[in-house]
């Protein structure tokens, strides 16, 4: 059994950007609960919700959590949402429109916001997103030694290895904390590791700054993951090239050049199980490059970063 360790507090840091009321009251909230949270939701006229994993609470106006909606749950006025969408825009929105048109913004201690609105679409590409309605924050925590079990399992990490799993299952804990070990030699040999980090999930990085421990690893920081993948084997001489959410053509054709460098890969792919993986024509392609040795299965949301199985690609 690993032993999950936080580096830091990541509630603490992910509730800055609401406002001065709510801050005091979620503080006061039960250590145990602050520390599980995954997600904040706030949708205008409705309540403020929390979801650590596999239940949604909802806050009440004593201050107290609530396990069914309530009359007394605190509800998100225009207000607050448009306050707490400019705190995290750094009081300056026009600067961030690359990432609101993607859909979300990486705050200061790497937390991702996403966010629902109205989308300005040009030529099938959305190029802006107005009238925010509702925000999701997804509280980034960096678990250390949730992957020793994986490589106590699968020894030396050489020859590639896919994560499957279903949204909210580990993936990305998983790879951050395998970046982390790999790049430092625990529980395997040292090996000279690049993380892609197209989003800026894995390292978490806000202003420069990598808010995970990565260990030695080397990061390009929002890189798509084809471009990140051959610019690595390029300049960066991997022996290891981790990344997040492989599926387009390009990763595909990517990974089969870093399998012809002689780089082992180790990415994650969604899907809720090795029976559904292999119906997906993207997965299929990704395992035919023959840059995977091994597909490690997830259990679900209810259970992160829990090994369902471990199947054999090659």
């Amino acid at each position: 059994m690993w032993e999950m360790r936080e580096r830091e507090d990541g509630f603490v840091s992910a509730i800055q950007i609401l406002c001065e009321e709510w801050r005091g009251g979620l503080l006061s909230l039960p250590e145990a609960k602050k520390s599980s949270v995954q997600e904040i939701r706030l949708r205008v006229g409705k309540p403020l919700a929390l979801t650590d994993g596999s239940t949604t609470l909802f806050w009440g106006k004593d201050g107290k959590l609530l396990y069914s909606l309530s009359e007394n749950a605190v509800r998100v006025s225009q207000k607050h949402l448009f306050e707490t969408f400019r705190k995290m825009c750094s009081y300056s929105v026009y600067h961030y429109q690359n990432e609101i048109r993607n859909g979300f913004v990486t705050i200061r201690g790497g937390h991702r916001v996403g966010l629902c609105g109205t989308a300005t679409v040009t030529n099938g590409i959305v190029t802006a997103v107005n009238d925010v309605s509702s925000l999701n924050i997804r509280i980034a925590r960096q678990i250390f030694g949730v992957s020793e079990e994986l490589l106590n399992k699968l020894g030396t990490p050489d020859g590639g290895i896919l994560l499957v799993g279903p949204p909210a299952s580990g993936k990305t804990t998983l790879l951050r904390d395998l970046a982390y070990r790999i790049s430092t030699g625990q529980n395997c040999k040292m090996m000279r590791t690049v993380v892609v980090d197209e989003r800026g999930e894995l390292s978490a990085t806000f202003g420069g700054r990598a808010y995970h421990d990565l260990g030695l690893s080397d990061v390009l920081n929002g890189y798509p993951k084809g471009e990140g993948i051959l610019q690595a084997i390029r300049a960066l001489s991997p022996q290891v090239i981790i990344c997040d959410e492989l599926g387009s053509e390009e990763d595909v054709r990517a990974v089969s050049q870093g399998l012809h460098a002689g780089v082992s890969v180790i990415a994650s792919i969604h899907a809720p199980d090795f029976a559904e993986l292999q119906k997906r024509p993207q997965a299929g392609a990704l395992i035919e490059t023959g840059a995977f040795r091994t597909a490690v299965i997830l259990t679900s949301s209810d259970h992160p970063c829990q090994i369902s199985e471990i199947v054999p690609l090659r």
